[in-house]
């Protein structure tokens, strides 16, 4: 087996706590015969001696950049906005294939330097499914921050305030359930229904799990997938609901879910928006009623309606950092068999398929 050595990056995304790699699965890869060498982290939720501590060397942090040309970065999200080129071989998200704003500028770094980009988004088995998602837990944080945000609307003027990350699944129910029952209680409101569009896949499915765990009952969900979104939108049902989660892939143009002229409706009971999927700088992005991705820092934005309750949007787009440990470990479990086949990657489908669509990528630079 040829050797790999593949070397992980720290995080710069700003609240950004993931990993692409945690100790479990460092040890794993160590173990079947790989190198792995981990940055040191000031905000990666793993700590740097949990990786020291199965035997993973460490090095400094951001010292990719300088790291010999035979090593392979793995990282998540995307890199900073530098001009410098790339020179190799990347495993991450790079957002840049579906013509989001300046990808041609990420895409011409790792053309430029000789280097590659495997783009974790894009890696795929046989019959077409992503080998490894943040779905699940997307659409569970989102759905947190959903019902976080209904009942702060209730009772306050402004906009929902920074949430931070959690430590464990179990603190940030406990959060949300506190939340919607005091509301309800002091209120005297509903429990509010929920409209889930992507309902089937890994991110609807999270934002389901959420619901049911902090006792909003099922008949409060409005489950739809894709055969209740086949007639296009925009869906009048949408403004009738507490609260819309898209939790779509989106992977061409379609009718928008939600336009400004209907949230306008008279019986609009729509105040929550969580734009799981986040394709804010889409040209397709169904849900463009707003402009801007939000942060952990500002979870929200408002939109401007003219009349009705006053609404909000949440188009984080790293939404698992929320829960970064069960969420990195998830992911990062998934993704260990693509990364076995790593030493064969010439001839290994899922890196084939995914360098010849980099390489596809690359020749529309001069279109």
């Amino acid at each position: 087996m040829a050797s790999v050595t593949l070397h992980l990056r720290a995080e710069s995304k700003p609240m950004e706590h993931r990993a692409a790699l945690t100790p479990t699965t460092a040890k794993q890869l160590v173990d079947a015969g790989f190198k792995v060498i981990a940055e040191k982290s000031t905000q990666r939720v793993f700590a740097d001696s949990e990786y020291s501590d199965v035997g993973i060397p460490l090095v400094e942090e951001f010292c990719w950049p300088d790291a010999p040309k035979n090593e392979m970065i793995i990282g998540l999200k995307e890199l900073p906005e530098e001009s410098f080129p790339l020179v190799h071989e990347h495993i991450q998200f790079a957002h840049c294939y579906k013509n989001q704003a300046g990808w041609k500028d990420v895409l011409s770094r790792y053309h430029n330097g000789n280097g590659t980009l495997y783009d974790i988004e894009f890696l795929t088995d046989a019959s077409g499914r992503r080998v490894a998602a943040f779905g699940f837990y997307a659409g569970f944080a989102g759905a947190a921050i959903g019902l976080l945000d209904w009942a702060w609307q209730l009772e306050n003027d402004g906009l929902l305030p920074a949430v931070d990350w959690y430590p464990n699944e179990d603190t940030l129910i406990k959060d949300v359930k506190k939340a919607v029952a005091g509301v309800v209680e002091r209120k005297g409101v509903a429990l509010p229904t929920l409209l889930i569009i992507g309902a089937l896949g890994r991110c609807g499915s999270g934002a389901i799990d959420l619901c049911h765990k902090v006792g909003i009952p099922d008949e409060n969900l409005i489950k739809w997938d894709m055969a209740e979104t086949a007639k296009g939108g925009p869906f009048p049902e949408i403004v009738s609901s507490d609260i819309f989660i898209n939790c779509i892939y989106l992977s061409k143009e379609i009718p928008p879910f939600v336009t400004a002229e209907t949230l306008n409706s008279d019986d609009r009971k729509l105040t929550v928006i969580i734009d799981v999927s986040a394709d804010t700088t889409n040209p397709f992005n169904p849900v463009p009623v707003y402009t801007v991705a939000t942060t952990f820092d500002a979870p929200t934005v408002a939109v401007e309606v003219e009349k009705g309750p006053k609404l909000s949007v949440c188009s984080i787009d790293h939404l698992p950092s929320l829960l970064p440990r069960e969420s990195s470990e998830t992911f990062s479990a998934s993704l260990i068999p693509s990364l076995l086949e790593l030493p064969n990657r010439d001839t290994a489908r899922v890196w084939t398929e995914a360098k010849a669509l980099y390489n596809h990528h690359v020749s529309r630079l001069s279109e």
